[in-house]
């Protein structure tokens, strides 16, 4: 039998939805576990807090759930990626963020490289052979993945079983993982197999690896399954770690072993920190067990602890009520020190990293930005957690839906981006606007670079990958307000129903969306637009036309011969006028005068397609709304009535966000400031360029 192959390392937009048996099958709920535990691991971990080394003894059981043998494995060694500028993490930062901003641009020196190394891999007692791979064309410098040959296959359905001996150098923090001083955050730490999809799963038509290169914007995919990890560290060294602690901590000799276990996860980290503080707190909620919260921080940010404990407490309660309850027991957030930055805004199962403030004022950016990092790492918890989604591939599954729900959480709460400083607010000048008009300002809409549903790596810059975020949450945003709140709940909670504890693909989103709305028109044209496409969408106003009717010039005929006299009908409009005129000395023409007015609206398409309401205001103050549904490159709306129009505004709702230029949706016959200050968001970004400009100062 031919070996099984890796999945693509390009073409990965997946169009075709998953079988209705992937991973085993709708959970009913009624099953022994939450999800379909296909991997287990039990690791022996010691830290050597002066080296930042980290050495482990791993024990992991695999199953086999595809219908032929396996003969050899594929695990990744994501410290690879910070071992050296050859590996395929560092070959792409060097493009990558040439044409685009990005985190993860730490220069590393002597002594902050990282690395894992294996020291031994066996197979019920005999020692394997392993060797370096390069799924996605990677260069051979790049040494992430590794494939382990087996000394007996695995039969079909059968389950192998490893003992492994690794060692783990932390680099200094360079991005989501780490060391700086006596701070160690411990993520993508151990030998981890990769993902055997099979048909039906995910865009499979036969049994396939998914194993991919640790890639400079890409994040994680595995196996949901247990883990049962021991820890030993410096005594002095506060611990927290994906799961619930098993009894107490065990002291001896200067160091202490905590004992940490979670099932129905795909990942696990710790952090281990030096004299760090904790702040603890609990969340209660239907159909949710007793949720322990904790925060673990350093002595310069505890500003930040009570806030990061309450957001996340908000958070717990949002998520829960709108889409599931939550599961787990435990939810730990670690509030990285002062030039570890790098290691903040990560996210695991149960256990997430944010950012530290030296003051948190409320209603000012510091309070937004505190709240919604943190909204944002616990809400990971769902679309990268339950929702377990190939990041790899998919990256809009978890970055874009999440932010999606953590901007309907902000909008939700009424918390808007405050662009004032203290003395601004002290002057009463508040400029703010909200989490969706910043999405939008960030959202690449002129000239999109790539689809939504492209995969993390080919991509033209960050900066394209960075509109994961934010154009994803922008196209949601646009998909709601077409079929309504409600509706887009109910969606939402269908997608989750189906897929928790699975592994959907962005085609699952898709019909979710669709059979949770009932409107296949508005969800397929967003996700052909946006989603599998770059659309460029920007309606707009372009002319005001308008005239009297007056009664008409030219020949008429009488008695067979033409009769034409201009001056007899110059007369009699000049004499309506002056009757009207006295009948109505203080009367306005242009709202109800001598004769009707004859108006044409002209508005024109730029790009793909989007539904519009056009607002016409009359010279009378009243106005009508109109719909442009069609397929119509430009459009005459025209109207005849007393007044005319001075006026004409597309979207007046504000609900079409994927425009991308909101300013020349209104047009006025004469100059009004109205029109100018609909998207008061667009210049008050000028106001947070400024303010960010002086922070870099």
């Amino acid at each position: 039998m031919a070996p099984i192959p890796f999945a693509p390392a390009h073409q990965t937009i997946i169009t075709t939805p998953s079988a209705a048996n992937a991973w085993g099958g709708q959970r009913t709920g009624q099953e022994a576990t939450l999800s379909d535990r296909v991997v287990s691991y039990a690791i022996d971990a010691s830290l050597d807090a002066g080296k930042h080394q980290v050495a482990g003894k791993e024990h992991m059981t695999w199953r086999n759930r595809s219908d032929r043998p396996v003969s050899h494995v594929y695990f990744h060694l994501y410290l690879n990626a910070f071992e050296g500028d050859g590996s395929t993490w560092f070959t792409e930062r060097q493009v990558l963020t040439a044409h685009g901003r990005s985190r993860g641009n730490a220069v590393l020196k002597d002594g902050q490289w990282g690395w894992i190394r294996l020291q031994d891999v066996a197979q019920d007692g005999t020692a394997l052979k392993w060797s370096f791979v390069h799924p996605d064309g990677g260069p051979s410098t790049d040494h992430t993945v590794v494939r382990i040959d087996l000394a007996q296959p695995v039969p079909a359905g059968g389950t192998l079983a490893l003992d492994i001996g690794f060692l783990s150098q932390l680099p200094r923090v360079v991005e989501r993982t780490g060391w700086w001083g006596d701070f160690n955050l411990v993520g993508q730490w151990f030998p981890k197999i990769g993902v055997l999809e099979l048909a039906g799963e995910r865009g499979a038509t036969a049994p396939r690896w998914n194993v991919h290169e640790f890639h400079f914007n890409s994040e994680f995919y595995a196996d949901f399954g247990s883990y049962d990890v021991h820890l030993n560290v410096p005594s002095d060294y506060t611990v927290g770690a994906v799961g619930q602690l098993q009894g107490e901590p065990q002291s001896a000799n200067g160091r202490t072993s905590y004992h940490y276990m979670q099932g129905d996860v795909h990942d696990f980290a710790w952090v281990a920190a030096k004299g760090y503080k904790t702040m603890d707190g609990t969340y209660t909620g239907e159909g949710s067990p007793t949720v322990a919260v904790r925060v673990i921080y350093p002595a310069e940010y505890v500003a930040s602890a009570a806030p990061t404990l309450k957001s996340t407490i908000d958070s717990l309660a949002y998520f829960s009520q709108t889409i599931a309850p939550y599961p787990y027991h435990t939810v730990t957030a670690v509030i990285p020190p002062y030039n570890a930055q790098e290691a903040g805004g990560m996210e695991y199962p149960t256990f997430f990293t944010s950012e530290g403030y030296k003051e948190v004022t409320p209603g000012t950016l510091s309070q937004y930005g505190s709240d919604f990092v943190n909204i944002h790492e616990f809400g990971h918890g769902y679309f990268y957690g339950i929702l377990a989604s190939n990041e790899f591939e998919e990256p809009m599954l978890d970055e874009g839906m999440n932010e999606f729900w953590d901007d309907r959480m902000m909008r939700d709460r009424k918390e808007d981006v405050v662009l004032a400083t203290p003395f601004m607010k002290w002057l009463g000048i508040a400029p703010a606007m909200s989490g969706f008009q910043t999405e939008r300002l960030g959202a690449q809409l002129d000239r999109p670079e790539d689809p939504l549903a492209q995969n993390s790596w080919d991509r033209l810059s960050s900066s394209s990958y960075g509109s994961v975020y934010t154009r994803t949450s922008t196209a949601m945003h646009d998909l709601e307000q077409r079929v309504g709140e409600p509706v887009m709940d109910k969606a939402i909670r269908l997608y989750y129903q189906r897929w928790s504890f699975r592994h959907p693909s962005v085609a699952d989103l898709q019909q979710a969306l669709v059979d949770g709305t009932g409107d296949a028109k508005d969800v397929n044209a967003i996700f052909d637009e946006v989603v599998y496409g770059t659309a460029h969408i920007d309606d707009r106003v372009t002319d005001i036309d308008t005239h009297e009717v007056l009664p008409q010039a030219g020949v008429t005929w009488q008695d067979g011969k033409p009769v034409a006299d201009e001056s007899a009908l110059d007369k009699q409009i000049d004499k309506q006028r002056a009757d009207w005129k006295k009948a109505h000395p203080d009367g306005k023409p242009d709202s109800a005068g001598p004769f009707p007015w004859h108006s044409t609206v002209t508005v024109l398409r730029d790009g793909a397609r989007v539904p519009e309401t056009l607002r016409v205001t009359f010279a009378d103050g009243h106005h009508e709304d109109v719909r442009w549904d069609d397929d119509r490159r430009w459009a005459r709306f025209e109207f005849e009535q007393a007044s005319k129009v001075v006026s004409a505004e597309l979207d007046p709702a504000q609900q079409v966000y994927l425009d991308a230029n909101k300013l020349n949706d209104s047009l006025a016959t004469k100059p009004n400031g109205a029109a100018s200050k609909r998207w008061t968001a667009d210049a008050a970004a000028l106001l947070q360029t400024f303010y960010s400009m002086l922070v870099t100062l």
